[in-house]
């Protein structure tokens, strides 16, 4: 969420090869914590305790989009539908990606205000973490910068998220904010549960950086050459919108960085550049998940079977929902995906 202070570029590219351990944004967290001052540490608090509600509200909102989905695969079409409506899927998903922009929008206008408040010496000290290096950050003792025993889950989670990102931010590029991996994009189909999951409770785990490719060229060798030319032609189909979410982020990310060097930014601006981006993310997603359940629906029980392997079906079960990475007893209530199959009004 609110991915646009470099933070993706910053873990990619780390020469210690930690980006994707555990480790890696406590480390870079901790490091900033030490850092800053008891008014700026009150910033972070302050802005932790207005986000948790925010990203609690931006994930559920995600629910009715992976509920379509879910009815797209397995056939449950609403009567009178033919199928997903893609102006519909690209409504919601700009409404979700507005929300996220304007997130994005008062987080940097709380770095903006601490970047301008940091003295000669926290600037020393924070030149010295090495931008995309785990190894220039001293190991550090999270105990000490811990909120306090009873806060909530989310909060906390802000709170490092913040520290983090603060430096990605102030010590990163317009590019490193622009960047980002496509399969970042239309993210409503399990892809980070098959990769985190592993790595779930282990403070020490790195994530394999092959993992995506290898297992879909796994199994795109398992499809027959009807399905694989299906899957493939998502490649040429998605080109267009990827080229434009490059062209929006770096717009909102020049918009951002304003507030980085004491100026100020047009929130309309990147609101609506918010809702631009979650329309190209939601033709992305309507691509996707109509090619999936094309390609599903032709697929044989020894397909099923070997796939299911694949993924660890039996080793890793996934919960109803999830809060992030919390697992819900139970999936919440998602009545408006049926609107996701009609013309929106």
């Amino acid at each position: 969420m609110s991915d646009f202070f470099g933070f993706q570029y910053m873990r990619d590219i780390d020469a210690a090869g930690k980006g994707h351990n555990p480790q890696f944004l406590d480390r870079v967290a901790g490091n900033v914590l030490s850092i800053l001052d008891a008014g700026q540490l009150e910033l972070l608090r302050n802005e932790a305790v207005t986000e948790a509600s925010q990203l609690k509200s931006l994930a559920l909102k995600r629910l009715p989009l992976i509920s379509a989905f879910h009815a797209q695969l397995d056939a449950k079409i609403p009567e009178g539908s033919s199928g997903l409506n893609l102006a519909a899927v690209k409504r919601y998903a700009g409404d979700l990606f507005a929300s996220d922009a304007d997130l994005a929008y008062h987080r940097a206008i709380v770095f903006g205000q601490i970047a301008s408040s940091l003295t000669d010496s926290q600037k020393s000290a924070l030149s010295r973490m090495h931008f995309g290096d785990f190894n220039s950050w001293p190991a550090v003792d999270m105990e000490r910068f811990k909120l306090p025993r009873g806060t909530e889950h989310l909060v906390n989670v802000a709170y490092m998220t913040l520290g983090s990102e603060f430096f990605s931010w102030y010590a990163g590029s317009i590019e490193a904010d622009t960047y980002f991996c496509p399969e970042r994009h239309g993210t409503y189909f399990g892809g980070f549960f098959l990769k985190d999951m592993p790595a779930m409770g282990k403070r020490d785990y790195d994530i394999s950086t092959a993992l995506t490719g290898d297992l879909g060229r796994q199994f795109l060798q398992t499809l027959n050459q009807e399905q694989r030319r299906q899957m493939t032609e998502i490649i040429d189909r998605q080109r267009k919108p990827l080229a434009g979410i490059v062209e929006v982020r770096r717009s909102i990310s020049t918009e951002l960085r304003r507030l980085l060097k004491g100026g100020t930014a047009d929130r309309s601006k990147v609101l609506a550049l918010g809702r631009q981006y979650g329309e190209l993310d939601g033709e992305l997603a309507y691509i996707y998940s109509t090619t999936f359940a094309k390609v599903a629906a032709t697929l044989s029980p020894e397909h099923r079977t070997t796939l299911k392997r694949m993924r660890n079906g039996d080793r890793y079960v996934a919960a109803p929902a999830y809060l992030y990475s919390d697992p819900l007893s139970q999936a919440p209530s998602v009545a408006e995906a049926t609107t996701l199959f009609f013309p929106p009004r």
